[in-house]
């Protein structure tokens, strides 16, 4: 496995804190839903966890839909993504992926998004695909 590029995020004072990344191209406050008053501080983890899967699966789906031979034009991919409470305490991810593309039939569509969730990292992360390193420093 080759390594093509590596993010770097840094997180002070969790859900209600800030995000940076190096290089000061980040530079988020958090806005935490679940505590009143700091909700309209700025964007929540699932915000931006929703913006990136969506990218990052629309990109999917392009290449999809190049490898199957279909071409799509103006197509959008909507992400939800709610955290949910267990009953048993802890919290989990929920996401629901939409992807529109104007002039392809919907059984189509459905092959390119099940091909864009067999390929796209974020859908492999989900899936309990990704490598997680725990450092302690």
């Amino acid at each position: 496995m080759k390594t093509l590029f590596t993010a770097e995020a840094i997180s002070r004072g969790g859900r209600s804190g800030t995000i940076e990344s190096g290089g000061g191209l980040l530079n988020i406050t958090l806005g935490n839903p679940l505590q009143k008053g700091s909700e309209t501080r700025g964007p929540n983890p699932e915000l931006l966890f929703a913006a990136a899967y969506s990218a990052c699966y629309h990109s999917a789906l392009v290449g999809a839909a190049r490898k199957f031979g279909t071409a799509i034009k103006d197509s959008t991919v909507r992400t939800l993504v709610s955290l949910t409470e267990e009953d048993e305490g802890g919290y989990r991810l929920a996401v629901e992926l939409h992807a529109q593309i104007p002039g392809v039939a919907r059984t189509q569509i459905q092959i390119l998004m099940d091909e864009a969730h067999r390929t796209c990292p974020y859908s492999k992360a989900l899936r309990g695909e990704a490598s997680v390193k725990l450092v302690v420093v």
